[in-house]
């Protein structure tokens, strides 16, 4: 048996096996090209999964803080009528304290006195309540202190006399209680 190259004249074996060598290099070309291609597209299509995923962390973290801050502004929605509020109940109460003082104790003072218990009362329920301050030691983070008494009788710092009620919503200091504190006497 002849082998296949043996018949034809070696110019053209030498040309059959450049062309092959040519053709087996431009295929390995096409390779290596199509490798460098296909791992150019894998690293973009990690860095655009990468970005998804950072896109969906952010997304999922604006929905929660979102979700927070409308309970946050449900929670203390009634600030502002609450504030509007205040001054009216001040009132029912500086009447009630001057009807006592005079010696009045007829139905229009009861009848005062139970429209400024059922306005308290209406606030609790929406989370507003008084500061109790009468006797406490001062706390600039609910009272302010409007005047400074002398007390051998008290602490100083003690909050000897309550001027205007504050109230809490919540958590939160709504209106400072205003007061008078003791001060060491001379």
């Amino acid at each position: 048996m002849t082998e296949p190259n043996a018949s034809r004249p070696k110019a053209a074996q030498a040309d059959g096996a450049k062309e092959r060598d040519e053709a087996a290099t431009a295929v390995m070309d096409d390779l290596e090209a199509l490798r460098e291609r296909t791992s150019a597209i894998e690293q973009e299509r990690d860095e655009f999964r990468s970005l998804l995923q950072r896109t969906r962390a952010d997304f999922e973290n604006y929905q929660k803080r979102t979700e927070r801050d409308l309970a946050q502004e449900r929670r203390y929605w009634h600030a502002g009528l609450a504030l509007d509020i205040l001054p009216i109940l001040d009132t029912f109460e500086r009447a009630v304290i001057e009807a006592q003082q005079a010696g009045e104790t007829g139905p229009f003072v009861q009848g005062v006195a139970t429209i400024q218990a059922q306005v308290l009362d209406a606030l609790k329920r929406h989370g507003i309540t008084r500061i109790e301050a009468q006797g406490q030691p001062f706390d600039p983070n609910l009272h302010q202190a409007v005047m400074q008494q002398p007390s051998a009788d008290h602490p100083p710092n003690t909050v000897l006399q309550v001027l205007e009620q504050g109230f809490m919503l919540h958590d939160r200091v709504l209106r400072p209680a205003r007061v008078a504190v003791s001060v060491a006497s001379s």
